[in-house]
């Protein structure tokens, strides 16, 4: 448009101005007059090009900042989808168990350096839970554990692991992670923060090791297994072994909410080298039948028998032991009573008369979500018919707190 414009105007002041030359004197005047406004009016139509080619070119310049501005922020929503999907995959949790208590312990009459008030902070995990795709995930969880009775502080690694959920069926995972039986247990006692279950507080356990581990619900949930394949140290300790131990589980579950299970360990607990050969293998079996329902109400048993656990003692010894528990709830609002019972004979074979007891009684307090305490009285004794007589009595208020 702006060309035609200018060509017009052009064109017209030529051909007046060849009018002027061939006509009269008056025609000349008038075109001279013509010549004059047209002369103007092509001024003004440049003018107006002048102003619609700035404007052009401002479009212009426009266009590349709005596609720069589009391509900038294409690449910017990119990079918040990118860590929206790493936030949305991953998450990072806590949990902590505490505890102030009163303690009085005797041994053989005589009280120990133990007797006496404190803060412990038994437990406190710190988790980080990655999931790749549908199938794969990663877990870190950092345990730090503080006891005021020895002044000690320890971090170490409680689990990290790589999984393959390929079906309910078949979980894979590779690293260190629960073992079958122990935290099993634990779900049905339900009151880890308060005591370990009955193989884990005695030491004819571990929670967690480092190894190849398997596991899966079958027939929608009505049995269950695990197989873990370790190193049998322990997650504390992920040294290399000359051979490797193995723990199963199975369960079934005849209605909801009540488990079944059978369990055992066999191996050498990690202490066979190339150039050590311990004398014994470690044996253990487990059994538990328990019921644990939502609404608060908790009833269960859990026994055990093992053997040679110490694998590095010539005389063989065996140990067993079982452990009952209930819970009530008191009111609709999650404050429940439970107490619990256990008695071991620690070395059948070469002192029978070694027996240990626990018991405690308690009443849970829901403080707020992921935040409870529980008031309770706990009493251990370990005695034998000779020189053993240890006793303790402890009082006082434990917490779990988790997010």
């Amino acid at each position: 448009m702006r060309s035609n414009l200018l060509a017009t105007a052009i064109v017209a002041s030529l051909g007046l101005t060849g009018l002027a030359l061939s006509g009269s004197a008056s025609a000349q005047q008038v075109s001279a007059e013509q010549l004059q406004q047209l002369q103007a009016q092509v001024a003004q139509l440049q003018a107006q090009i002048d102003a619609l080619q700035a404007q052009a070119d401002a479009q212009s310049d426009v266009n590349v900042v709005q596609a720069k501005a589009t391509e900038s922020v294409a690449e910017t929503q990119k990079t918040v989808d990118k860590l929206a999907k790493l936030v949305n995959d991953t998450k990072i949790g806590g949990r902590m168990f505490f505890d102030a208590t009163s303690i009085d312990q005797k041994d053989n009459g005589s009280k120990t350096d133990a007797t006496g008030t404190g803060f412990d902070v038994k437990r406190f995990y710190l988790t980080v839970d990655h999931k790749f795709n549908d199938i794969w995930s990663a877990n870190l969880t950092t345990d730090f554990q503080y006891l005021s009775a020895i002044g000690n502080t320890e971090v170490f690694v409680k689990k990290a692991y790589l999984q393959g959920k390929f079906d309910d069926a078949f979980v894979f995972r590779v690293g260190a992670t629960d073992m079958p039986w122990i935290p099993y247990a634990e779900k049905f006692w339900g009151y880890r923060y308060v005591e370990n279950t009955l193989t884990d507080r005695l030491s004819y356990g571990t929670s967690s090791d480092w190894g190849v581990h398997a596991s899966g619900e079958l027939a929608g949930g009505m049995a269950n297994y695990a197989v873990s394949v370790v190193n049998g140290r322990g997650y504390r300790n992920f040294s290399r072994s000359k051979g490797v131990d193995v723990e199963a589980r199975v369960g079934f579950a005849p209605m909801d909410n009540m488990i079944i299970a059978v369990g055992g360990y066999n191996g050498k607990r990690g202490q066979e080298t190339e150039n050590v050969d311990p004398p014994q293998t470690a044996e253990r079996v487990n059994a538990m039948v328990a019921y644990a329902a939502p609404s608060g109400y908790r009833l269960g048993a859990e026994w055990f028998q093992a053997k040679n656990w110490a694998v590095t003692n010539v005389v063989d010894d065996k140990a067993d032991g079982w452990s009952v528990w209930g819970a009530v709830p008191l009111t609709a609002s999650g404050i429940n009573a439970f107490a619990r019972y256990d008695k071991a004979n620690t070395s059948k074979d070469v002192d029978p008369s070694r027996e240990n007891k626990y018991f405690d009684l308690g009443v849970e307090f829901p403080i707020t979500k992921g935040f409870k305490l529980a008031a309770v009285y706990k009493d251990t004794k370990n005695e034998n018919d000779t020189t053993l007589d240890l006793h303790t009595k402890e009082f006082g208020v434990w917490g779990d707190v988790s997010f």
